[in-house]
């Protein structure tokens, strides 16, 4: 895509600014947000409804920004690993995850991620670039099948907090009348508790949240989760409580099991003092190993005695099914494996 102004990723106002300044009919911002988040057009000259003069008017200045991903990757369950390139030629994943009745997708948020969990292989990256809402957007509206998405979560590549703006405006427009018109209770969002901005996305939006917690104990969790240092889990947990999870709401934390690091009856015990009080959901999570970490993922039986316990202390605790492990559906392992890949060739 050549051109600077992608339509996909404008909200109805700033289309009707844009409709305004090339001296177009009121009435043809409403037309455009319409072929574009609706109908889903992929060229502005089938916008129908719209004069040939008007759009070539509109082709002079922009087009509608979507991109194909440039490989899909497909697991024995059904699982898709898509590989996009970013409108500066960077690249991002997303995870499309069939499941009965259900389809999500999981979307990126930025190339790369600045906070550095030793877990992720995102963070191994380092920093790229924030995405541009149309880059967002375009995981969305480009992926196979997505007329028939069921849900969405910022559970991809990046901290969503940390690119604040662009993921706010996205959540906007699929959640606006003229956009896909979702009830933001059909958008997740995930993050490691970027405490300012997460006391904003409460305000501000009605999404569930998921947390990325790993340890219940500060100490500990500041050698996997350098963050933690800066943005406190029991800060995270105080501003939590004063909202109320238990109506449509949900709040759930996320939890990877490593053996011989967090996976005893001791860190359930912590846990259980951790979150009194809140009500929420447990995800505990099979750690998948990445280069240069020398974590590995708990027992089977560790992940089970873990879940038991906290189920008879009157938590909702379940074990996440993995999905797509003969993909390494994990966000950040195929765009490092492909940048890895130009390298050695440009070497």
């Amino acid at each position: 895509m050549k051109q600077e102004k992608y339509l996909l990723g404008m909200t109805l106002a700033e289309i009707a600014k844009e409709v305004e300044l090339l001296e177009l009919p009121k009435f043809t911002a409403k037309q455009i947000a319409d072929w574009i988040y609706v109908k889903r057009v992929t060229e502005i000259d089938e916008m129908t409804n719209i004069s040939v003069r008007n759009r070539d008017i509109l082709k002079k200045k922009f087009e509608i920004g979507i991109s194909l991903p440039i490989e899909t990757q497909v697991s024995e369950d059904g699982t898709q690993k898509l590989l996009f390139k970013t409108n500066n030629g960077k690249l991002i994943e997303s995870v499309l995850i069939p499941d009965d009745e259900r389809l999500t997708l999981c979307i990126s948020a930025q190339v790369g991620c600045k906070m550095n969990c030793d877990f992720c292989m995102t963070g191994k990256m380092g920093f790229q670039d924030n995405l541009s809402v149309n880059e967002i957007l375009n995981q969305v509206y480009a992926s196979p099948n997505s007329e028939a998405l069921t849900n969405i979560v910022f559970m991809g590549m990046g901290e969503p907090l940390d690119n604040y703006e662009n993921v706010m405006k996205s959540i906007e427009i699929l959640s606006a009348e003229y956009g896909l018109a979702w009830s933001p209770r059909r958008i997740t969002l995930s993050t490691i508790g970027v405490t300012p901005m997460l006391e904003r996305f409460l305000e501000e939006s009605g999404c569930h949240l998921a947390i990325s917690l790993h340890s219940p104990i500060s100490e500990q969790r500041q050698t996997i989760m350098p963050i933690e240092k800066k943005y406190p889990i029991e800060e995270i947990i105080e501003l939590l409580k004063k909202y109320d999870w238990s109506k449509q709401r949900r709040l759930s934390f996320e939890y990877i099991m490593f053996d011989g690091v967090n996976d005893s009856l001791i860190y359930a015990r912590e846990l259980i003092k951790l979150l009194s009080g809140i009500y929420c959901r447990v995800n505990l999570i099979r750690f998948h190993a990445i280069p240069g970490s020398s974590l590995e993922t708990a027992s089977e039986s560790a992940m089970i005695k873990f879940r038991d316990f906290l189920t008879s202390k009157g938590f909702i605790c379940t074990i996440r099914t993995s999905r797509g492990e003969d993909i390494s559906a994990a966000c950040g392992m195929l765009s490092t494996e492909k940048q890895n890949e130009s390298k050695k060739s440009a070497d």
